[in-house]
C-alpha cells in the first residue's frame, strides 16, 4: 500500500525524553526510585499532556510532598534536561522525508508549555507539515480520538500513514485503525523501514 504521509512521534524518536536520567544523576537510583514512588510525577505528566498548566501543575504536586518539594520543581525548572539531545538520524530521515516531497507529521503526547521549550530548543519542531500535540488538542494517545484529529486533519485514508512511536501500545491503537506502524527502537530501523517503504533511498536515509 503507497504511503502518503509519514508520522512521527517526538519523544525518543526525535528527541531523547529521560526523566529517570535526570534524577538519578542528582539522587542515585535508589532516591530516584523512592522519588517516583511516593510522588505521582508521571500522573502528573500526563495531565500536562492533556492541556493542564505547565508551572501550576508542578508546583502544586511540590506543595503537596514538602518532603521532595526541590525535586519536583526541577520537572519545571529543569525541564530540558529531561529532553536532553535530539536524535540526529531521526532529524536527517524527517528532512529528508520533506526534501522528497513526502507530507510529514508529528503526533505527540506533549504539554502546551513543555513543547513551547522544546520547539525553542530544537527549532526542527517547527519543520512538520502538520503538528497534532496532544496538549492542544486535550487528549492522548492511546485514546482513539487523538488519532481520529490527525486523519481528518490530514484528509487521508488510514492505511495510507506510516506511524513511528517507542510505545508499542501506542502503535497498537494506530494499526487498530489501519495506519501502518512501526514500533521506533533505532533510527537504523526506522531509516531500513522507510527505505523499505520506498519513501527514500539508501543514501537519502543515511
Amino acid at each position: 500500500m503507497t504511503i502518503e504521509a509519514v508520522v512521527f512521534d517526538i519523544g525518543n524518536v526525535l528527541i531523547q525524553w529521560d526523566p529517570e536520567r535526570f534524577y538519578d544523576a542528582r539522587l542515585g537510583v535508589e532516591d530516584r526510585k523512592r522519588l517516583f514512588a511516593e510522588v505521582p510525577l508521571h500522573d502528573m505528566n500526563l495531565d500536562l499532556d492533556r492541556g493542564a498548566p505547565f508551572r501550576a501543575s508542578v508546583y502544586d504536586l511540590a506543595d503537596q510532598h514538602p518532603t521532595w518539594a526541590e525535586e519536583i520543581r526541577h520537572w519545571h525548572d529543569s525541564w530540558l534536561a529531561f529532553a536532553h539531545a535530539d536524535i540526529p538520524q531521526s532529524v536527517r530521515l524527517l528532512r529528508a522525508l520533506r526534501a522528497k516531497g513526502v507530507p510529514v507529521l508529528a503526533l505527540s503526547n506533549f504539554g502546551i508549555g513543555t513543547f513551547e521549550v522544546a520547539v525553542t530548543a530544537y527549532p526542527f519542531l517547527a519543520e512538520f507539515d502538520q503538528s497534532y500535540i496532544s496538549g492542544h488538542l486535550g487528549c492522548i494517545k492511546p485514546d482513539a480520538e487523538i488519532y481520529q484529529h490527525l486523519e481528518q486533519g490530514a484528509g487521508l485514508p488510514a492505511n495510507r500513514l506510516l506511524f513511528a512511536d517507542d510505545r508499542p501500545e501506542n502503535i497498537a491503537a494506530a494499526e487498530a485503525r489501519g495506519w501502518q506502524g512501526h514500533l521506533f527502537t533505532t533510527p537504523q530501523a526506522w531509516a531500513a523501514r522507510l527505505v523499505e517503504a520506498g519513501l527514500l533511498s539508501e543514501q537519502d536515509a543515511q
